[in-house]
């Protein structure tokens, strides 16, 4: 679509925001009766909910990426959190930038690489993070080294203090607040506005699971243990049976469990106020009733649900991701889908309420149709979720927590079913009308046969695991050829954001 041919007046603003690691059911519009956040819910108040949406993958940047493309993970080749995005894909940045936006991006992306802006035409507060693997500048953590990975430390040094991933967060809302605020100033000044498109990523409330104390006490003996628990025993899954032995988590403490989820309900809280701030600045300036504000996270987490913790599942819990669109001027509120979704969708929702051209080869879908009106409107429930690690091979770089031979997993949720696939090793069968929280696992079950075999066949076309498997090896050796360059050439990190070693702490009295 030509931009020249459209009436820019009448174009929406999009403001996207995406947090990190946040599990939907600990959101007050989603059902959680304890934690506190109102400007979530009033942004749900004023616009949609979508209770079945789902990442392209339950880790960082491969979810990120896909979002961002609408294509899966197998497909950008982007499966780890050090995979490079191709610059030649073009992005939802690149299609708002061709008609006519001037896409801006305000803290976490979690690129890797060369390319820093894969579309987006100015970039403000980067990530913590190093742009390159083998980067000689690692992230220092201070006090709370290790707690912001899959590990058993981050359970263990939990509770009352300070993240560096609460300060990046303020900086990120002060950054987008400022942003609006001068935009506001020069729409009273008369100048004339075109329609903005906003990007912000917060932090929150990924681990560690620290939280200041002021926001901790609000929740100290409120939050309960974990509905669905998993004991540890020889006929569990051997996926997960690897998995709980490789990250310390075969034995956790409930003072640890309570610890820790105590701490992240106070984190989504904080993160809550951060996007109220974003949220008023909108309406302070007159930008609100056209303006679509988009929410959602690049994942979930486990929380000890099923005795987990983290991510990298395909449970409900990891998985799902929240998803809260709110355009007063074009859709109705106060509404709740049901319906299955890929979180790519929003992605071509947002291209679609701003007229710009969909994206070649995306798999995301426009809602707008289903968000008007979604008991008269043909969808398909149908959404997919990988997880693809490297495998562990001497002298290459790989994920301490892929399994040995490497890690090649896939989701299909369709209609009330989902099969988890896991390359090697026994499938995952769930009927989510009837057992939400998975607790019962039909796949052995011979009167589900047929549908774990139609789902399987779903789940297996045009996706090949052993070509995966593959695929991921060649982009192993590739990467140690960056790595190392990296490494020896020090090259400069020209979006990232100062994170330093005494941000992060644990205060020494504790609940």
């Amino acid at each position: 679509m030509d931009p020249q041919d459209i009436n820019r007046g009448e174009r929406p603003n999009i403001l996207y925001i995406e947090s990190d690691q946040h599990n939907p059911a600990v959101t007050g519009c989603y059902g959680d009766p304890v934690v506190q956040t109102p400007n979530l819910d009033a942004l749900a108040a004023r616009g949609v909910t979508l209770s079945n949406a789902y990442c392209a993958s339950p880790i960082c940047v491969p979810s990120r990426m896909s979002m961002l493309t609408g294509r899966y993970p197998h497909e950008n080749r982007v499966w780890t959190n050090t995979n490079i995005l191709d610059s030649a894909i073009p992005t939802y940045a690149h299609s708002m930038g061709a008609s006519g936006y001037r896409p801006i991006q305000i803290g976490r992306l979690h690129f890797i690489g060369p390319d820093q802006l894969h579309g987006f035409a100015e970039r403000y507060v980067g990530d913590h993070s190093p742009n390159y693997p083998g980067s000689p500048n690692p992230v220092d953590h201070g006090a709370l080294e290790g707690t912001a990975g899959p590990a058993r430390v981050s359970l263990e040094k939990s509770g009352i203090g300070q993240s560096a991933y609460e300060i990046h967060d303020e900086f990120v809302t002060s950054e987008t607040v400022d942003y609006l605020n001068r935009l506001g100033i020069r729409k009273r000044s008369g100048e004339t506005i075109e329609p903005f498109s906003l990007s912000v990523g917060l932090m929150l409330p990924h681990q560690p699971f620290v939280a200041r104390k002021s926001d901790y006490e609000k929740y100290v003996g409120k939050v309960q243990m974990p509905r669905t628990r998993d004991p540890y025993s020889e006929s569990m899954h051997p996926y997960f049976k690897w998995w709980r032995k490789r990250s310390g988590i075969e034995s956790v403490t409930d003072e640890e469990i309570l610890r820790c989820r105590t701490a992240y309900w106070a984190l989504v809280t904080r993160m809550d106020e951060m996007i109220g701030e974003i949220v008023g600045a909108l309406k302070k300036n007159g930008f609100e009733d056209n303006t679509m504000v988009v929410y959602s996270s690049d994942h979930g987490e486990q929380l000890g649900e099923h005795d987990l913790w983290w991510k990298q599942t395909f449970y409900e819990d990891s998985a799902k991701v929240p998803a809260i669109i709110s355009w007063p001027n074009g859709l109705p509120m106060g509404r709740v889908v049901p319906n299955v979704i890929n979180q790519f969708d929003l992605n071509a929702t947002m291209l679609d309420a701003s007229a710009c051209d969909p994206l070649p080869r995306s798999h995301g879908r426009s809602l707008l149709n289903l968000l008007r009106d979604n008991q008269h409107t043909s969808w398909e429930n149908i959404a997919f979720s990988e997880f693809c690690m490297y495998p562990q091979s001497e002298g290459l770089p790989y994920d301490t927590h892929a399994s040995p031979n490497g890690t090649v997993q896939r989701m299909i949720r369709y209609e009330k079913w989902k099969l988890n696939y896991y390359h090697g090793m026994p499938s995952q069968l769930f009927n989510l009308e009837e057992d939400p929280y998975e607790e019962r696992d039909l796949s052995d079950d011979s009167t589900h046969s047929s549908t774990k075999d139609e789902l399987l066949s779903m789940l297996l076309e045009s996706w090949d695991p052993d070509l995966i498997s593959r695929d991921i090896r060649r982009i192993q050796n590739d990467e140690k050829i960056f790595s190392s360059w990296a490494a020896n050439t020090n090259p400069a990190d020209n979006y990232r954001w100062d994170l330093k070693p005494e941000m992060d702490y644990l205060d020494d009295e504790q609940i």
